[in-house]
């Protein structure tokens, strides 16, 4: 696949995911509950009601009551992002456009506010695109598909899943490289995140791990922990109601993600971001624009026993 074909398939997927939440007749704007937060970011520490029995068991919740990982590099989520890549085991430096197209769905969940569980799917494609070739070949590309159940009560959440994982090289890169040894690299994993949040969702920390339940090659070791931090400042205005786009919020944001795995010799691989969160009230949909800077091994497929170095930037969506 070109990385042209990915970036129309990213568009097409993008306009489909925003399709889920433009309201489709002007009855479901006047029923929809104005009191609604969305309980990833805004509804963080809401007093619950007394009336527990009030929390119904409800199907395809909007959003979630677990924050996504905003550091994360293997966050399932929309975003594309370039990345001046300096790879360490050999000195050499390439451009590369690293391209994510995915996301979590809700199944069914009970909440009181934002407080209960939910169980749902994810899906996530992450590949690699080498700019620096003449048609932008296709690096790599890896395929995760899961189960995740979250749980929320006051500043507490936490997030488990089961997943699967494989990984693949593309066809450019295999007829450019002839002699590169390619793994068949797949895995099951468990996975258990619990997080903190701050007094109305400024800050967190979080903390983890994982095991492979079952993985290929069998020689792979199978442990892993992560953690990470998250900062949000107070929301402002956009400088938009000259351009009639009201309610349109900005937040800075900046966040940092550590992993460390058995396999690697528990070696910490660090993935640092900061920039701008758009996002308009009453919306679900966020716009990121973001900068990072990571050090470590690989963070995806067939490569992750290659020490790298990137700084890039990326624009990344939430739905």
């Amino acid at each position: 696949m070109s990385f042209q074909s990915t970036l129309v398939w990213c568009a097409v997927l993008t306009a489909l995911g925003a399709l889920q939440v433009v309201p489709a007749t002007a009855e479901e704007v006047a029923t929809k509950d104005a009191s609604t937060v969305d309980c990833r970011y805004e509804g963080i520490g809401a007093v619950r009601s007394h009336n527990t029995d009030s929390a119904e068991i409800e199907s395809f919740p909007a959003d979630d009551v677990f924050r996504p990982l905003m550091a994360d590099p293997k966050q399932p989520q929309f975003f594309a992002s370039w990345q001046a890549t300096r790879v360490r085991n050999n000195n050499t430096s390439l451009n590369i456009a690293s391209v994510g197209v995915g996301g979590t769905f809700g199944l069914v969940g009970r909440r009181n506010v934002c407080d209960g569980w939910q169980v749902g799917v994810l899906a996530g494609v992450f590949a690699q695109f080498n700019l620096d070739a003449a048609s932008a070949d296709l690096i790599n590309a890896d395929y995760v598909v899961g189960f995740p159940l979250s749980w929320r009560r006051g500043l507490v959440s936490t997030r488990v899943r089961l997943y699967h994982q494989s990984s693949h090289l593309g066809d450019e890169f295999l007829l450019g490289n002839p002699g590169f040894r390619r793994v068949n690299l797949s895995f099951e994993a468990m996975e258990a995140i619990v997080s903190l949040d701050a007094p109305g969702g400024w800050g967190r920390v979080y903390g983890g791990g994982s095991t492979l339940v079952h993985r290929e090659p069998s020689t792979l070791d199978r442990n892993g922990v992560q953690w990470g931090i998250e900062f949000r400042w107070p929301t402002i205005a956009a400088p938009t109601e000259a351009m009639q786009v009201p309610r349109l919020r900005v937040i800075p944001v900046i966040g940092a993600d550590f992993k460390a795995f058995e396999e690697l010799h528990w070696i910490v691989n660090s993935n640092i971001v900061g920039g701008l969160e758009l996002w308009k009230a009453g919306i679900d949909r966020r716009l990121r624009l973001l900068v990072n800077y990571y050090h470590g091994f690989v963070p995806y497929g067939q490569f992750f026993a290659q020490k790298i170095e990137a700084i890039g930037i990326g624009l990344y969506l939430t739905f």
